[in-house]
């Protein structure tokens, strides 16, 4: 009998799973003509087709999955995934109203593994994190110029992607840079600067906490830890009419965008330029206390290298930041480190509390906001923990 004839380029697998990811070792051989950043056909170790993906056997994740049957993977494939997630945002979700800024495409998320889209008013924000990706950028990004009315960009791959990726995106056109953009979220303005700011320039994923943080900021006094631009502080300050309120940050342009967001705003934030873990060191020794502290440190874990070192730092520093609540106060506490798990997290700012003597009274714990969709086979990508505690 003869061979059934596969379609070029291809691979095939050693073990199959309806996962978005399919790392190196997973893969027993591929078409001689299969390249880094090619789409290729997938079949499992018995011949059968098993989808079609976004190969790179230069990357740990070697294959990105589209789809697990022979569903064609053109423009009308795209363009049906870009319609679906913007149908979310809008039809279901309605995030038109409350704000102009707002995750489009949330990789794995909405079936585009590797494509992260914010939408920044007017401005597509764009991240590439495989070479397949950004090899279809020129046919995605004009029909999402189509479905939201937008008509700028910024594209860009972070090093340590392009690194993984052994890919260098080319750089920009001079004559195509975007700086910055304004944007509004839930009545507080922002000025989102996209050559000095991380990732996308604007941490859409907390937009719904921002809002909870405001409802119960009403006359209080606010400590905003890693505050980044200013997110939390301006939503307690601006839509939660909150007391005196200070933003603390170890980057320096970070800092100096959070001062003209509050211009923007026309009110007042006691900003610092100081290391987090320092700062709340010296405040500790002041004997200084707020009635809401917000600890949204950066990423501290990005591998299984750093899961000690990274632990570490968050008990460390949630150890300091709950000496600085008063007592029946409000601490709310983040991770983005998709490799720390919520249980454990919260394992971690238990006993960081313990260790200072103060006792937490859970009362919520979220994580980003609906425009970062999971789906259920890919549940590792469910990242951004957060808690909400009263400190005793």
């Amino acid at each position: 009998m003869a061979a059934p004839v596969r379609v070029a380029p291809w691979v095939e697998l050693r073990s199959a799973a309806r996962h978005p990811f399919i790392y190196r070792k997973m893969i027993a051989s591929s078409s001689p003509d299969a390249a880094p950043g090619d789409l290729v056909a997938v079949y499992d170790r018995h011949g059968e087709r098993f989808g079609s993906g976004f190969y790179n056997p230069r990357s740990t994740i070697a294959l990105r999955m589209l789809c697990f049957d022979e569903t064609p993977v053109d423009e009308s494939f795209f363009r049906a995934r870009l319609e679906d997630a913007v149908s979310l945002r809008h039809d279901v979700l309605g995030l038109p109203d409350t704000t102009d800024a707002y995750r489009v495409v949330h990789s794995e998320g909405d079936g585009v593994s590797g494509l992260v889209v914010d939408r920044y008013a007017d401005v597509l924000c764009v991240q590439a994190y495989s070479r397949g990706v950004y090899r279809v950028l020129g046919l995605c990004l004009p029909i999402l110029d189509e479905l939201l009315g937008t008509g700028r960009r910024v594209v860009g791959m972070d090093p340590q992607t392009a690194k993984l990726e052994d890919f260098r995106p080319p750089p920009p056109v001079a004559d195509d840079v975007v700086r910055g953009v304004r944007i509004t979220e839930n009545g507080v303005r922002f000025s989102v600067d996209f050559e000095s700011g991380h990732k996308t320039g604007f941490f859409c994923d907390q937009r719904d906490n921002r809002a909870r943080l405001a409802r119960l900021a009403a006359g209080l006094t606010v400590l905003d830890l890693c505050c980044y631009t200013g997110g939390f502080a301006l939503a307690a300050r601006v839509a939660g009419d909150s007391g005196e309120c200070t933003g603390v940050d170890l980057d320096e342009a970070a800092i100096a965008q959070a001062r003209r967001n509050a211009n923007l705003n026309q009110t007042r934030v006691k900003w610092v330029h100081a290391d987090a873990f320092s700062y709340a060191r010296q405040m500790q020794e002041n004997r200084r206390q707020w009635d809401i502290v917000v600890l949204d440190p950066p990423k501290f874990i990005s591998s299984r290298g750093e899961l000690e070192e990274g632990r570490r730092r968050y008990h460390d520093l949630n150890r300091l930041a709950v000496s600085l609540v008063k007592r029946g106060g409000v601490m709310v506490t983040c991770s983005c480190s998709g490799l720390l798990q919520e249980a454990e997290f919260e394992r971690l700012v238990a006993e960081a509390s313990r260790r200072q003597g103060r006792s937490l009274q859970f009362f919520d714990r979220t994580g980003a906001g609906p425009d970062h969709p999971v789906m259920a086979n890919c549940p590792e990508s469910r990242y951004l923990n957060v808690l909400w505690a009263r400190v005793l």
